[in-house]
């Protein structure tokens, strides 16, 4: 099976989307009065009134309309909805819990996952470096997971769904924005209809103070504009690199809990960090020495 050439468009589109996951923890400490569902669901609510806008403006309606009339996409759209609300369900959960740090530690195993399903499903070959790479970065998790305190199912929870949805996406024969609009409107009836549930039970915070409110409002481009650069990544890129760039979110993820929220850090954090970026610096220095080769032959 052969692979066709990564673009620099598809990098930028891939670390863009970690980098702003990777500062997510920021936006729910300021809404961590608000349940975790209820956060979720706001995601979901007002990302629709942001996409289909869009896709009304930009005269998509057809390819929207062409995905919907595809059972197969469909299902596959069902799936990779059920498991990117059970990641955010999860992650902002453990977020408001104060589990930043096992979080962290879920998207330094999404890129192990991510090697893995593009070696076993996807008939993809790891280079040298990248293989050296693996190693390094499994042994900087392993160090991390043994560690890990209890928080070990939130980070395998965490990982495990969001590898699947990135796989799922990447196969998908959708395009990205009509991918997660329809994702975002086979969700928005379980949102709407928890909403109105936690509204009837003296529950809701939506509404009850202007700043938070509209911080809530702000879910949507919260959620909207990371998926997007992320589903058209996933089908710029080989899933060896997706997974590599994934470093990034925890990476900042990691910065995040032991600097602004306080989270403990001792030795086996650093042993196990050290590690990691020993593994990305493997990897960007073949991908490099590659590419050098690559333009040296074809000159």
């Amino acid at each position: 099976m052969t692979h066709p050439p990564e673009s620099r468009r598809g990098l930028i589109h891939g670390a863009t989307a970690y980098a702003l996951w990777g500062l997510l923890p920021l936006y729910f400490h300021l809404v961590d009065r608000v349940d975790a569902g209820e956060i979720v669901a706001q995601r979901v609510l007002w990302s629709v009134v942001l996409l289909v806008p869009i896709v009304l403006l930009l005269g998509r309606r057809g390819k929207l309309w062409a995905a919907l009339r595809t059972p197969k996409v469909l299902a596959m759209l069902a799936a990779s909805a059920a498991l990117i609300a059970a990641n955010w369900l999860m992650y902002v959960w453990a977020v408001l819990h104060h589990q930043v740090l096992a979080a962290s530690m879920a998207y330094f195993l999404n890129p192990l996952l991510n090697i893995a399903m593009g070696v076993a499903l996807l008939n993809e070959r790891l280079t040298r470096a990248q293989a050296v790479a693996v190693l390094l970065a499994g042994a900087g998790v392993a160090v991390l997971a043994f560690g890990a305190d209890g928080g070990l199912w939130i980070s395998l929870t965490i990982a495990l769904s969001f590898a699947f949805y990135g796989l799922i996406r990447k196969l998908a024969p959708v395009e990205a924005f009509e991918g997660l609009t329809i994702e975002t409107l086979l969700l928005a009836p379980v949102a709407l209809g928890y909403v109105a549930w936690l509204s009837g039970h003296g529950g809701l915070s939506f509404g009850r103070e202007a700043g938070l409110t509209a911080l809530l409002v702000l879910a949507g481009a919260v959620t909207t504009v990371p998926l997007l650069l992320f589903a058209a990544a996933a089908r710029e890129l080989r899933m060896a690199t997706l997974g590599l760039l994934q470093f990034v979110a925890p990476s900042l993820q990691f910065l995040l809990a032991i600097t602004l929220f306080g989270e403990r850090l001792d030795a086996r954090t650093l042993v196990s960090f050290a590690l990691i970026w020993a593994g990305l610096a493997v990897y960007v220095g073949g991908s490099l020495a590659g590419r050098r080769r690559r333009v040296a032959a074809e000159a």
